[in-house]
């Protein structure tokens, strides 16, 4: 029963662990941030929808790469196509709405946004990041 306590409580009590160092050190909980990965057609359309998630704040930078061809199977078919690439960072928490937020202005029928979470970096860039995307 001890062991089945211990075992069940583990991640509860790793998890205030960890916010408790972050508050005692001054840095993010991993986790609380990602990054997440967007494609775009073209330059000019990565470039509107970085504006926009800058506008609403879902996003501390928007990094926008140059092309690079992608290879995928869409209905069926080996599709073959140059993309640009949206490097998003932004709080784990809004994900979400940023997902909602750029299916809803991207002309894509099922656009790509993959988000993978921060679990170490600068401190002081990850610091900047929270202190540039509102809760």
């Amino acid at each position: 029963q001890v062991l089945t306590l211990a075992v069940l409580l583990f991640p509860v009590l790793r998890g205030l662990a960890l916010q408790l160092h972050s508050a005692i050190m001054g840095t993010s909980m991993p986790g609380t941030l990602s990054l997440a990965l967007l494609s775009c057609p073209n330059e000019s359309i990565a470039r509107d929808i970085a504006r926009a998630i800058m506008d609403k704040k879902l996003a501390a930078s928007v990094n926008i790469l140059p092309k690079s061809s992608a290879r995928y199977f869409w209905k069926g078919e080996l599709e073959e196509s140059t993309e640009i690439l949206l490097l998003v960072q932004t709080r784990t928490s809004k994900i979400g709405e940023l997902s909602d937020y750029v299916r809803s202005i991207h002309p894509f029928e099922i656009p790509e946004i993959i988000s993978l979470p921060i679990d170490q970096g600068n401190p002081l860039h990850l610091k900047w990041i929270e202190e540039n995307v509102p809760r």
